[in-house]
């Protein structure tokens, strides 16, 4: 059940602030009696409830009266003042997310080697997408294989949703299909890449006949390799993510000149 408590009052402010509005203008010893706070304690309620904007006082009457405000400026000034602090809160959290960043990445180890696979539609698709969120500075993405790569059709808005995220943190996105790829795909998908990623600046995508196989590069220094399911080509069964500066550097060297060569997208023409 809801409470003035929930709103940051305490219970003798809650029975206070009742009884206020129930008895129109009212002395402290009175107030006390009506709303069973203890004497030796009302005034520091009153002066909570004043902090809190609730009560206003007659400071000429003798002796001294307080009146509650009405319910509705009440609770909405308690409800600006818990979302002050909500936001406050929130503000506190950033700030440490920011600094305990600052000294998880000083720990990291700039060159270590590691590896992991996924295997299963699923897990690739999340392995895919958490190494899409970790990208700083660049996405080299490649889908040469019939799996059509990132598993476009059936997770395109997840995927979507996590290049655009990329690309407004400054991310600079390269995309580069095969035409076979581009054809195979619904056209539903297409569009729903341009219609939100072509707007963007760092965001490319070309297509280019001589690509092989489907891999993502994140940051030249990671590569994630998909694995086609060997009995059924078209299915995407694992991903390899592999951290190795030297091993992405080879795959650099094999993208770049084909990336410079490939020709802009076309998209698909309507009949």
């Amino acid at each position: 059940m809801a409470s003035l408590r929930d709103l940051g009052l305490s219970e003798y402010e809650a029975r206070a602030y009742r009884a206020l509005l129930r008895s129109g203008p009212t002395t402290a010893k009175e107030l006390s009696r009506k709303s069973e706070v203890p004497m030796g304690r009302i005034y520091d309620v009153l002066n909570g409830l004043e902090q809190h904007r609730l009560v206003r006082s007659q400071a000429a009457s003798r002796p001294k009266k307080y009146v509650a405000v009405e319910p509705d400026v009440g609770l909405d000034r308690l409800l600006e003042a818990k979302q002050r602090e909500l936001d406050e809160q929130a503000e506190q959290y950033a700030d440490t997310v920011d600094t305990l960043m600052d000294d998880l990445e000083a720990a990291a180890p700039v060159n270590g080697q590691f590896w992991t696979a996924a295997v299963g539609p699923e897990e690739t698709l999340e392995l895919l997408l958490e190494r899409i969120d970790a990208a700083d500075e660049s996405l080299r993405i490649v889908a040469g294989s019939p799996s059509a790569g990132l598993d476009l059709r059936s997770a395109s808005s997840r995927v979507v949703d996590g290049l655009e995220a990329a690309l407004e943190r400054g991310v600079d996105v390269q995309l580069l299909l095969t035409p076979t790829v581009v054809c195979n795909l619904p056209e539903s998908t297409i569009e729903a890449y341009n219609a939100r990623l072509s707007e963007y600046d760092n965001y490319a995508v070309r297509t280019h006949e001589a690509v092989d196989g489907t891999f993502n590069m994140i940051d030249g220094v990671e590569v994630c390799l998909e694995v086609p399911n060997p009995l059924d080509p078209e299915q995407a069964f694992a991903m390899i993510d592999l951290k190795d500066r030297n091993f992405a550097a080879d795959v650099r060297e094999v993208f770049q000149p084909r990336w410079e060569d490939a020709d802009p997208l076309k998209l698909p023409q309507h009949h």
